[in-house]
């Protein structure tokens, strides 16, 4: 998603300084820092653009070891073409989808995972509705080119599970606080232990009827943001 916050070295002097002990603490901290405090309303209230839709399981093919603003024009493209739903990309004409999603770069690769992904929902599924209420993290990673940070972007964003994605954002604001990892599961981990934990008060942030779902969301995009605007 893209920034909208100029660099200012300050924000990552103040971060260094908070003595950060959980994430509930850095959650807070990028909270009362501003981040996402407009993203509140419409398609954006839990950051990732139409969370909820199917459009986000494309998207988070697409972005795969790309900007997300190059994702987006294979997006409208697709969009464009009224084209954003499991039946047509299955369908479609490899070099056809190849074509239309060549913005977002390794358009061949990503062609690929896009229909079998597409292929096996309807199989397993039917169709996307049915997908988010039956899927599980286990059938994602079972897919081909369905890593951890996708499976969990998909669960949290698409599917609407309470879900944390780890990402490489995380580490490296995690590294600039002094923690270390030894891969994804750990990174998680630690992002999801400090708000179990302090749960009553994650949720109180939100306000009346928020979720954990929502908790996490916002909490990734918080990450990303910082991260992006700070130029980590």
């Amino acid at each position: 998603m893209a920034s909208t916050m100029s660099l200012d070295s300050s924000a990552l002097l103040a971060l260094q300084n908070a003595a950060i002990g959980d994430s509930f603490e850095l959650l807070c901290f990028l909270r009362n820092a501003g981040y996402l405090a407009a993203h509140y309303v419409d398609s954006l209230a839990l950051w990732w653009p139409n969370a909820g839709s199917f459009e986000v399981i494309v998207g988070a093919i697409l972005v795969q070891n790309a900007q997300w603003e190059r994702a987006k024009l294979a997006l409208a493209n697709l969009y464009e073409r009224d084209l954003l739903d499991v039946v047509h990309i299955a369908s479609l004409a490899p070099e056809v989808l190849q074509s239309l999603i060549a913005p977002a770069g390794l358009y061949r690769k990503k062609s690929l995972v896009l229909q079998q992904l597409c292929a096996a929902i309807a199989r397993d599924f039917g169709d996307f509705e049915t997908m988010r209420e039956l899927c599980t993290r286990e059938w994602l990673l079972c897919q081909k080119g369905i890593g951890q940070e996708s499976a969990d972007s998909i669960l949290c964003y698409a599917l609407l599970r309470e879900e944390m994605v780890a990402d490489r954002y995380a580490y490296k604001i995690l590294r600039l606080l002094g923690y270390t990892f030894e891969g994804y599961a750990e990174i998680k981990e630690w992002l999801v232990h400090g708000i179990y934990a302090n749960r009553e008060k994650a949720l109180a942030l939100y306000g009346s009827g928020a979720s954990l779902q929502r908790v996490f969301a916002r909490f990734h995009g918080k990450i990303d943001e910082f991260a992006k605007e700070n130029r980590l």
